[in-house]
């Protein structure tokens, strides 16, 4: 069985813990390789690798590592069919989803190609007499990011684009599901530094496991800041973890992003974008929309019924079929919860209408697929409404009013994202500035801002005070040095100068 290795300082290295995860094909269900497990002694071994790179690495100017993030990214696009085959068959999205996965990844490689200018920091002449001031942006040093199965390619580009840019060296923790990709883009990287003359060994390392690797990163030392994306519960303790140990932490966590339909909404196309966010990668994933807010019982009974026409061409399938629009979750576990949820939301009172349980493709019956489902008549008090599923269910919440269709994502405990869709620029305006949510879509079904701005949620969605990528990113992944100079004349000393008085 193929084994999955580490990749530390330009090498693959086996893991000797001893400990193995699964990793499976979730169209078949079978485990297809396995993937070491780090501890503590391994962690360290590539945190030794990056401290090593890095004075170098922060040495070399920022044009020429734009250089070499230019030639990184011309070998991602230029593999882009491979990584996306790599990616749908250990994670089972469509081929189609995973290269947006690696197209979305690469346009914070091509914001992190412009460093040379995002670098630039401030400067003031004549501050006092003969006095100038400047500042300047400098690396951290060794820094972590701590990534999720659902974007194996998107959310470690998102992290090592612009901290590997700025001049930090990077240990990647990627999850243990789908761990295939995030090791080729180590090698990919390695690659692009030979390929204009720079010596990359040890800037990107690449570490596998579980708790016990993801414990070390944060109590290590060594590392200067982390960022995470995952689960709330998980983003709450690694912020907690990483803070107490002296770290700069971001972490990102769930959500339940709801999409709010007007009266005047252009219907059909609401439709079109609701199932594309909902049931898209089998909706796993942290801004996908599994929550409808139809404003009016009129907007609602038309919303369900063209919900309803577009749930019956859906076409699940295997993660090769360019005509499957989704296929299998990632693990049988997963299965298993989002179903136990489907359950629980029947037992709760929902009006379930489409039920996707049950549902497997003929030769693949061992697969990890779960049917689109949609549920209607959805309250706030229900918990399958509170929590986030994280897989291909629709929730109707029937709202009366626009200011009851703001309160619900207002007041949720998830705050990542949020959508409206009407054709009143007034109203929209006016939900955009009221909603306390973090990210916002008029008549977008996925507000995810592109590279040069910043990503991150609020309330659970996020721990930390710093959002990812963009100027934002940066400003995490450095640290500002002020610089107050002053260039006396002559061989005479003149008057001291220090912090003014009033004598």
């Amino acid at each position: 069985m193929r084994t999955i290795n580490h990749y530390i300082a330009g090498a693959s290295v086996e893991s000797r813990t001893g400990r193995f995860g699964d990793v499976f094909d979730p169209n078949t269900g079978q485990v297809q390789a396995r993937v070491g497990l780090a501890d503590a002694g391994e962690v360290d071994a590539a945190v030794l690798a990056a401290l090593k790179a890095q004075p170098a690495w922060a040495a070399v100017n920022p044009q020429r590592r734009a250089r070499v993030m230019f030639a990184f990214k011309r070998l991602v696009e230029a593999r882009m069919q491979e990584l996306a085959e790599l990616l749908s068959s250990e994670h089972g999205k469509v081929v189609a989803d995973s290269k947006g996965d690696v197209q979305r990844g690469l346009e914070v490689v091509e914001f992190a190609c412009g460093i040379p200018h995002a670098l630039k920091g401030e400067y003031t002449e004549g501050a006092g007499p003969g006095i100038d001031v400047y500042s300047m942006r400098q690396p951290l040093g060794v820094v972590a990011g701590i990534t999720p199965f659902n974007f194996p390619a998107m959310i470690p580009m998102w992290m090592f684009g612009v901290a590997i840019a700025v001049g930090n060296t990077f240990i990647l923790k990627p999850s243990e599901r789908d761990p295939s990709v995030p090791v080729r883009l180590g090698e990919l990287f390695m690659e692009a530094g030979a390929d204009v003359g720079i010596d990359v060994t040890g800037v990107l390392n690449v570490v596998h496991g579980d708790k016990a690797a993801v414990d070390a990163i944060l109590e290590h030392p060594e590392i200067s800041a982390v960022s995470f994306v995952g689960s709330s519960d998980i983003a709450h303790y690694v912020y907690r973890t990483g803070a107490a140990h002296g770290k700069r932490v971001q972490a990102m966590g769930g959500a339940k992003n709801h999409g709010i339909i007007l009266p005047d909404a252009d219907l059909d196309q609401a439709v079109k974008d609701i199932i594309g966010a909902a049931y898209g990668s089998a909706g796993e994933r942290c801004m996908a929309l599994p929550v409808t807010v139809p404003v009016g019982k009129g907007t609602a009974e038309a919303l369900r019924g063209k919900l309803l026409a577009e749930i019956e061409t859906l076409k699940v399938g295997l993660s090769s079929d360019p005509a499957a629009q989704y296929g299998p979750v990632v693990t049988a576990a997963h299965k298993a919860k989002i179903e136990g949820y489907i359950q629980t939301g029947v037992d709760e009172g929902a009006e379930l209408v489409v039920d996707g349980r049950g549902f497997s493709l003929q030769g693949y019956e061992d697969g990890f697929f779960v049917g689109p489902t949609l549920f209607d008549k959805v309250t706030t008090d229900m918990k399958t409404y509170q929590d986030e599923i994280f897989g291909p269910v629709l929730q109707i919440v029937r709202a009366d009013s626009f200011e009851e269709a703001v309160a619900l994502p207002s007041k949720h405990q998830y705050g990542n994202g949020v959508a409206i869709f009407t054709r009143n620029g007034r109203a929209a305006r006016e939900f955009a500035q009221k909603v306390n949510v973090g990210m916002v879509g008029i008549n977008v079904p996925i507000p995810v801002p592109v590279a040069y701005h910043s990503f991150g949620g609020w309330k659970r969605s996020a721990f930390g005070d710093a959002n990812q990528h963009g100027m934002e990113g940066l400003r995490f992944w450095t640290k500002v040095k002020t610089v107050t100079a002053r260039w006396p004349e002559g061989d005479v000393a003149d008057s001291a100068f220090v912090i003014p008085t009033m004598s």
